[in-house]
């Protein structure tokens, strides 16, 4: 049975993530802030006991993520997938308004956070069948497709998570690790809104197929959740 440690896995992308690969099989060590308040998390691990266990992480508290890989160190991850995110840009917060210290905790969050994993779980995913890191990225932090400016908290923090998922890639190949960031597309969930045309369970089922395709040669790339990819 092939392991899955994902962050963020409360709501959104990353509880429909928690359903297909339970759905599949899996084993999977769901994190987020607030267990207990999960109610629909709560619900699938109720009915996947022996395959769904539940963690407290707060990603930008990078103690805890190291006691949490304390706890996990006899686990085998094939699947780190870092998906929490937090997305702070308000109408308030535009060109000449700029909220620094929202934007170093975005920054935290968004890129930091994913690297720590990393660093945290690098000898589970290492001795796993798979081994595959995949960060949760969006189109918003590509500079190519960049025409319309503004978001400069998201924008600059995926971007920057880009790089990391880059330098993973050649830091990583001599252990065998697998990187990749993933764009989810416009999602139907309470980042995207309702107005959003993608569908969570399409979104995941696309990215899903990416995550199995991975091969050594794709790795730190930029795809989105069709496969296509994405410039830089």
């Amino acid at each position: 049975m092939p392991n899955l440690l994902i962050t963020g896995a409360n709501r959104g992308i990353g509880l429909e993530f928690v359903r297909q690969y339970i759905e599949l099989g899996w084993r999977v060590f769901a994190c987020c802030r607030n267990p207990d308040q999960a109610t629909l998390l709560k619900q699938i691990a109720s009915m996947h006991a022996n395959s769904l266990s539940l963690h407290e992480l707060d990603v930008s508290d990078f103690e805890q993520i190291d006691r949490l890989s304390t706890k996990l160190a006899n686990q085998n991850i094939d699947l780190l997938l870092n998906n929490a995110a937090v997305f702070l840009d308000t109408h308030a917060n535009s060109l000449g308004r700029t909220d620094y210290e929202a934007w170093m905790y975005c920054l935290r969050v968004n890129s930091m956070a994913p690297l720590k994993m990393t660093e945290a779980f690098v000898n589970q995913v290492r001795r796993s069948t798979q081994k595959k890191i995949i960060n949760i990225t969006s189109k918003m932090g590509s500079i190519a497709d960049n025409s319309s400016g503004g978001y400069y908290l998201y924008r600059s923090s995926k971007t920057a998570l880009n790089m990391v998922t880059r330098n993973l890639s050649i830091d990583l190949t001599p252990h065998g690790i697998m990187t990749a960031t993933l764009h989810p597309g416009w999602v139907q969930t309470d980042m995207g809104g309702p107005d959003a045309p993608i569908t969570a369970e399409s979104s995941v089922a696309g990215m899903r197929r990416v995550i199995t395709q991975l091969t050594p040669a794709d790795s730190g790339k930029f795809y989105a959740y069709n496969g296509k990819e994405i410039a830089w």
